[in-house]
């Protein structure tokens, strides 16, 4: 049967038309009447009560924050979706601390080192004490199926010494590669955490990062008490310092030249204080139980703060990132009105509102480091929305049916190809990768909470427009966007996630981080 139906068709200018379309009618029994109930009137309607003044800007950890997870709650109660936690709770608790400078006494071999000016504490640390008589040198700290600075020492409650950046041979061979080019244990932005993380795992008590070109940009950054906020320390917490070139020769005079790993014969003192003031935030998160495959599981998620009040001004953050929260709500709606007519997904899908991505991807942090309520294991992907709502000011001329896609082919080729299908099948929205280079300079693959699951080897897709004039700014009102995008970019994942639930095969992990 065909019916005349009145369609939105994007243009490749700046605005858009109708036009009267002939086409099938579409039956529950169809994917494109689920996409369908996702419309631009219900996303307006949702964030302009979610980026009201209202909402106070929902900053992590204030009256707005609670006022928005109340307002994600009471939505999937009003849709019938249970909550993910076992206990039926939609809240998950994410305990946080804004840091203030902590309390630092350092000596090597009797000589005093300042915080700040000589070492600068990157972790939440908690209080405790280290005094041993021997450091271990382990070159980069880098360990590859080609490579390891690790190879016969034991570091298991040790003061461990790595420098940045990784070896290679005099014709510029890579050696944890085997490649001319550098690879990701030379990129600060990733060694930081992947050196950090596989001497945690080797059972490190402490580390001193030497990272002279990024010395005073660290100390910058983490070495004055500005209230910073991070996860609350906890029982395996280690000290993390990064040290300057005065420290690290103290310790080793050759680091700069040598990198042999060895045992070196050093008194090393520390004595640390945390000064900091605990609170809790919240992540939200609701479930819809697969039918076939119920422990293979689909993320799509978003956050839902944002950067609260300053000077007495609301910063509303409508589109950052409040159109992907409404847009996740659309696509939950949409998946249980399916579920509801026998449709249901055969795989399981977690709706995930995280916490603190303003605050330095806080919340999925937790939930990926310390308490996924999914076993990372039984998580297939993750679809993360952060800002879908605007247009990049550099593609006004050209065409705004666009999307950036950042992450889709960087661990499993196969999603990148599902995605790039599912798109030219229902939406045709011009997939952009322009933020996927690798030397992207603005390095967003690292920058939103799919990150936190990427790390963790779960191929990830970030959806995002593009930052503009109003990104971060009190100018970012419900009022500046553009519905018909966010639209038509809310279905293309809801499509997305609807292929990856209920395809035959789990996708394919074929470049998985080593």
């Amino acid at each position: 049967m065909l019916a005349s139906v009145t369609a939105l068709v994007l243009s490749c200018g700046s605005s858009t038309k109708t036009t009267t379309v002939q086409q099938e009618t579409e039956t529950p029994k169809d994917v494109n009447f689920y996409a369908k109930s996702i419309t631009a009137d219900e996303l307006r309607t949702d964030l302009m009560i979610y980026a009201s003044d209202e909402f106070e800007g929902r900053e992590t950890g204030q009256p707005g924050q609670k006022k928005a997870i109340e307002f994600l709650k009471q939505r999937y109660v009003d849709l019938s979706i249970p909550a993910a936690k076992k206990d039926g709770e939609y809240f998950q608790e994410v305990p946080l601390e804004i840091l203030n400078t902590p309390e630092v006494s350092l000596s090597i071999n009797n000589t005093n080192f300042n915080l700040i000016s000589d070492f600068v504490s990157i972790l939440p640390s908690k209080t405790g004490q280290i005094n041993t008589t021997e450091i271990t040198y382990v070159g980069y700290g880098i360990e590859t199926d080609l490579y390891s600075d690790y190879k016969d020492i034991d570091i298991a409650g040790k003061v461990v010494l790595f420098k940045a950046g990784e070896p290679k041979t005099a014709d510029g061979t890579y050696l944890a590669s085997a490649t001319k080019e550098a690879s990701k244990w030379s990129n600060f932005r990733q060694e930081f955490a992947l050196k950090r993380d596989l001497a945690k795992e080797k059972g490190a008590k402490a580390i001193l990062f030497y990272a002279p070109d990024s010395y005073q940009m660290a100390a910058n950054r983490y070495g004055k008490s500005r209230g910073r906020m991070s996860l609350q320390a906890n029982e395996e917490s280690l000290f993390y310092f990064i040290i300057n070139t005065n420290l690290a020769e103290s310790i080793f005079p050759s680091i700069s030249t040598e990198s042999n790993p060895k045992t070196i014969k050093t008194a090393f003192n520390l004595d640390f204080k945390k000064v900091s003031d605990n609170f809790n935030s919240e992540n939200v998160a609701a479930f819809i139980k697969g039918t076939e495959k119920p422990n293979e599981v689909i993320v799509v998620s978003a956050h839902l703060d944002h950067e609260g009040i300053k000077d007495g001004i609301v910063y509303n953050g409508a589109d950052d990132d409040g159109s992907g929260t409404v847009a996740l709500l659309e696509i939950a709606e949409a998946f249980k009105t399916a579920k509801n007519n026998g449709k249901g997904p055969k795989r399981s899908i977690l709706f995930l509102h995280v916490t603190g991505e303003e605050k330095g991807l806080l919340g999925s942090s937790y939930y990926a480091d310390y308490d996924p309520i999914i076993p990372l294991n039984e998580t297939m992907v993750d679809l993360n929305i952060d800002m879908i709502g605007r247009t990049d000011p550099k593609r006004e001329s050209t065409n705004r049916n666009y999307l950036y896609l950042i992450g889709s082919d960087k661990l499993s080729t196969e999603l990148h190809t599902i995605s790039e299908t599912v798109n030219a099948s229902c939406c045709n929205i011009e997939l952009d990768y322009t933020f996927n280079d690798n030397n992207d300079p603005n390095r967003f693959y690292y920058r939103s909470d799919h990150y936190n699951f990427a790390k963790n080897n779960i191929p990830v897709i970030f959806y995002f427009n593009g930052t503009h004039d109003d990104y971060h700014k009190p100018t970012d009102t419900p009022d500046k966007i553009q519905y018909d995008l966010l639209e038509n970019r809310t279905r293309l994942v809801f499509y997305t996630a609807w292929e990856l639930a209920n395809r035959d095969n789990k996708i394919i992990v074929d470049k998985a981080l080593k």
